[in-house]
C-alpha cells in the first residue's frame, strides 16, 4: 500500500448490498480509504460531511436515480470524479450520464478485478483528464460534443462513443473505434497543440445503413504535399521513405496513422483546408 493510495478516497454507492460489500472489500485491499452509501440521499450526506476524490455510483438507486445523485454532485464545492455503475446499457442512459460529465461508465456484472483497474486509471488520470466536455446534442442517433485538446479527454470520448456502438459486428466496432481513435488524436495533437484551452468539435451520426463521424480542429489545416513523414505520402515503389524522414526529423516510429485509418473504414473525406475530417463505415 503506497502512501498516495490510502490518501485517495472513494465513496462506493450502490443499494445491492452483497455488491457494495464486496467492491468496497476489493478496494481496501488495493490501499484505497472507503466509504459507502446505499442510497442517494446518504450519498449526497456523506459528500457534504467529506469531500471525495472518486464516486462509484450505481445508476438503478430507489427513490433518487444515480443520475440525479451525479447532478447534485457536480453541485459541490470539490465535486469527485463519478464512475457511473449499471446494467443498464441504454444509448439513452450512456448519453445522461456522460452530459451529466461522469468520467466513466462501467457495465453490470463486471469481473471483480475490473472495478479495481477503473478506479486505479481513473485516479491515475490528469487534473486535464477531468475537463468539462461540451454536450450540444445528446440523441443516440446524432451526438454532437465540443472537447479540450487533450489526449486523456479524447480518449473518455473515444471510449463513451465507442460504448454506444455496441449491437455493432465486432470487426465493425473494432476497426470504427481505431479509425475514429487516430483521427481525433491527430486533432487533439496536431490541430489543437495540446492545448486544453482550444477545442475540438465532434459528431457522431448513425442511421441503419452507415456512421458518419466529423472531427474538426482549432488548428490551420495540413498540406498533403508536405507530410513527407507520413506513410500517406510514400511512392508505391519507396513504402518505407516515410521512416528515414522521421529519424531525420527525430520523430518517434509511426506515421501511418492516415494509412491505416483509410484501410479501416469505407471513405475519409477532407475539408478544404484539412482541419475537418469525416470518416463514413457503411453498414451494408
Amino acid at each position: 500500500m503506497t502512501t498516495t493510495t490510502s490518501s485517495r478516497r472513494v465513496l462506493v454507492v450502490d443499494d445491492d448490498r452483497a455488491l457494495r460489500h464486496a467492491v468496497t472489500a476489493m478496494l481496501q485491499d488495493a490501499g484505497y480509504h472507503t466509504e459507502q452509501a446505499g442510497d442517494g440521499p446518504e450519498a449526497l450526506e456523506k459528500l457534504r460531511q467529506q469531500p471525495v476524490d472518486l464516486m462509484l455510483l450505481d445508476i438503478g438507486l430507489p427513490g433518487m436515480s444515480g443520475l440525479d445523485v451525479l447532478v447534485h454532485a457536480r453541485e459541490a464545492q470539490s465535486p469527485p470524479r463519478v464512475v457511473m455503475m449499471t446494467a443498464d446499457d441504454t444509448p439513452e442512459t450512456l448519453l445522461q450520464s456522460f452530459r451529466g460529465q461522469a468520467h466513466w461508465f462501467v457495465r453490470k456484472p463486471f469481473p471483480p478485478k475490473r472495478i479495481v483497474e477503473v478506479v486505479d486509471d481513473v485516479m491515475k488520470a490528469s487534473a486535464t483528464a477531468g475537463l468539462p466536455i461540451e454536450v450540444v446534442s445528446a440523441r443516440p442517433e446524432w451526438l454532437e460534443l465540443v472537447a479540450p485538446c487533450s489526449l486523456e479527454v479524447a480518449e473518455r470520448v473515444q471510449d463513451f462513443v465507442m460504448q454506444l456502438d455496441t449491437k455493432l459486428p465486432d470487426d465493425v466496432r473494432e476497426s470504427v473505434a481505431q479509425a475514429f481513435r487516430e483521427l481525433l488524436s491527430n486533432a487533439v495533437e496536431w490541430g489543437g497543440r495540446l492545448d486544453p484551452t482550444r477545442t475540438v468539435r465532434i459528431s457522431c451520426l448513425r442511421s441503419k445503413r452507415m456512421l458518419l463521424y466529423r472531427i474538426a480542429d482549432p488548428g490551420e489545416g495540413f498540406d498533403i504535399d508536405r507530410l513527407a513523414h507520413a506513410a500517406i505520402s510514400n511512392t508505391d515503389d519507396d513504402p518505407l521513405a516515410h521512416d528515414r524522414v522521421r529519424q531525420e526529423m527525430g520523430l518517434r516510429p509511426g506515421g501511418l496513422g492516415l494509412v491505416m485509418t483509410r484501410a479501416l473504414v469505407d471513405e475519409v473525406i477532407y475539408n478544404e483546408k484539412r482541419n475537418e475530417v469525416v470518416l463514413v463505415k457503411y453498414l451494408d
